[in-house]
């Protein structure tokens, strides 16, 4: 199966066009549309996505793409440890 994903960035006023094209084994059965909400949802996971962009791409609104994220075995709060621990600090600091 082959899938060609359209991927349009949109920078102020100035839009560029890239185009990814996947070549599938087809006992994975996946269709396109599924195929673009998974690649979606793991770009969410991986942080190189924002939430709206993943939507974005996936063809969802935010609400929607939020909700199918455990489908994909996806956690809606995208924070490391780190991260957690670092707001945690600055707002102790901030309130001593």
């Amino acid at each position: 199966m082959k899938i060609t994903i359209y991927l349009i960035n949109k920078i102020l006023y100035n839009y560029s066009m890239s185009t990814l094209t996947l070549q599938l084994p087809d006992s994975l059965e996946l269709s396109p549309k599924e195929t673009v909400r998974f690649l979606a949802a793991k770009l969410y996971e991986s942080g190189r996505l924002s939430l709206g962009q993943a939507a974005e791409l996936a063809g969802l609104s935010k609400p929607t793409f939020a909700e199918i994220l455990a489908d994909y075995g996806v956690s809606i709060i995208n924070y490391s440890i780190e991260d957690v621990i670092n707001d945690a600090a600055k707002s102790w600091r901030r309130y001593c």
